[in-house]
């Protein structure tokens, strides 16, 4: 069985680490160079860089602070945010990425998904699912959260793996930045539906969250951003805590 990864975020705007709630209400939380550092050094299995504002400003990502953040990691390095093509996938991976992260461009081009695997393999491909209730169901939005799309959320992360992406990142829009917990319901949906590695995002809280969404949630790795960036918990203690609870986690 694969072991189970704790992975923090890095959303980005200008340059800085910023952190939100509902995908607004945006506070300034750091220098990403700096926060690399730590995470690597802290045990962190992987690290994820969004620029959430690229797509809904129309521009490319931050190439050169992908480069710095890059130079400080020795853990695998997933970048999103306004990459559009595969050439802007080659630009990220040259950056020193190991997988790219699509959200809006694979909506409005399914095809990028499939382009995508063909060239860099289905590993390199995680499809980002900003995923919303609404009544019984659950709609995708794109360009940062900032645009509801008439696309079943359901449908689509199906969808995305039938066309090759190796992983699903998905972010409970309603649960983001609330520390109340992941969408468990939504989570348990998804991961019995796909049969690659899902990721959670949105809503961690405490430590129970985390161990919540992987022993009942079903996926492969939590994401989590508040509780490290504001010091509430450790890697390290992150990691104890799960392995106390008797999930194989990677040390």
């Amino acid at each position: 069985m694969l072991k189970k990864r704790i992975i923090p975020c890095l959303d980005i705007t200008e340059g800085r680490v910023v952190k939100g709630i509902h995908f607004v209400n945006i506070r300034d939380a750091g220098d990403p160079v700096e926060w690399a550092r730590k995470y690597d050094r802290d045990g962190a299995d992987e690290l994820v860089f969004l620029d959430i504002t690229a797509t809904s400003d129309n521009r490319a990502i931050l190439i050169d602070v992908v480069e710095r953040v890059s130079d400080e990691l020795f853990i695998p390095f997933t970048v999103g945010g306004g990459i559009r093509s595969v050439k802007d996938m080659h630009k990220i991976l040259k950056a020193g990425a190991d997988k790219i992260s699509i959200n809006t461009a694979a909506v409005k081009d399914p095809d990028l998904i499939r382009e995508g695997a063909i060239h860099y393999g289905s590993q390199c491909i995680v499809v980002a699912v900003d995923i919303k209730r609404e009544g019984e169901g659950f709609k995708i939005y794109i360009r940062g959260g900032r645009e509801r799309t008439e696309i079943d959320g359901l449908d689509w992360c199906k969808k995305a793996e039938d066309l090759g992406a190796g992983e699903l990142l998905v972010t409970s829009m309603d649960r983001d930045g609330t520390k109340d917990g992941y969408d468990l319901d939504l989570l348990q949906r998804i991961t019995s539906l796909v049969n690659i590695p899902v990721i959670a995002s949105g809503g961690c809280g405490k430590l129970e969250h985390l161990y919540d969404a992987i022993e009942k949630g079903g996926v492969s790795a939590v994401l989590a951003a508040s509780i490290f960036h504001y010091g509430e918990f450790t890697i390290p203690q992150t990691k104890e805590y799960l392995k106390s609870k008797k999930l194989n986690i990677r040390e």
